[in-house]
C-alpha cells in the first residue's frame, strides 16, 4: 500500500514525460537551452552563431580543435566534449568564470553538443561520458 502512495505521488509530482535534467542527454540538452540563454547568449549569440565578442557554439564554425588565431583566453586543444567542459568550466561565463554548478556547465555543453548535432540522447553528459565524445580524432 504504501509502494502504491509513493508511486502515485511521484506520478503526480512528476508526469509523464517529464525529465529530470541529468538523466538523460536530451533532457540535459532542453535544461542547457535555457541555461544557454540566461548565461551565454549575449555573447555567443541567440542561436550560437558568434559575434564580435565571442566565437561561435553552434555551426562550422564552433569549437575547432585549434583555438582561433584571435582567441583571447583559449589556448588548449579541443579532442574530446571534456576539453570543452574544462575551458569552459574556468573561462566561463567571462564575467564570473566558474560561477555554475557543475550540473549546469554540463546541461549547456550536452544543449550544444546536440545543436552540432551529436546524438545526447542515450546517456547523460557527464566527466566521463564527455571524454568519450570525440570532437576531433
Amino acid at each position: 500500500m504504501m509502494r502504491c502512495m509513493m508511486v502515485s505521488l511521484a506520478l503526480s509530482l512528476f508526469p509523464a514525460g517529464a525529465a529530470f535534467a541529468g538523466d538523460t542527454g536530451a533532457a540535459q540538452a532542453q535544461n542547457g537551452a535555457k541555461l544557454y540563454v540566461k548565461h551565454c547568449a549575449k555573447c555567443h549569440g541567440d542561436q550560437g552563431e558568434g559575434s564580435k565578442k565571442a566565437p561561435p557554439v553552434v555551426g562550422k564554425n564552433a569549437l575547432p580543435l585549434d583555438p582561433p588565431a584571435t582567441a583571447k583566453k583559449r589556448t588548449t586543444k579541443f579532442h574530446t566534449a571534456m576539453d570543452v567542459a574544462a575551458f569552459v568550466v574556468k573561462n566561463m561565463p567571462p564575467n564570473k568564470p566558474g560561477s555554475l554548478k557543475t550540473e549546469e556547465y554540463f546541461d549547456i555543453l550536452a544543449f550544444d553538443l546536440k545543436a552540432n548535432g551529436v546524438d545526447v540522447s542515450k546517456k547523460p553528459i557527464n566527466a566521463e561520458t564527455a571524454k568519450q565524445i570525440v570532437l576531433h580524432p
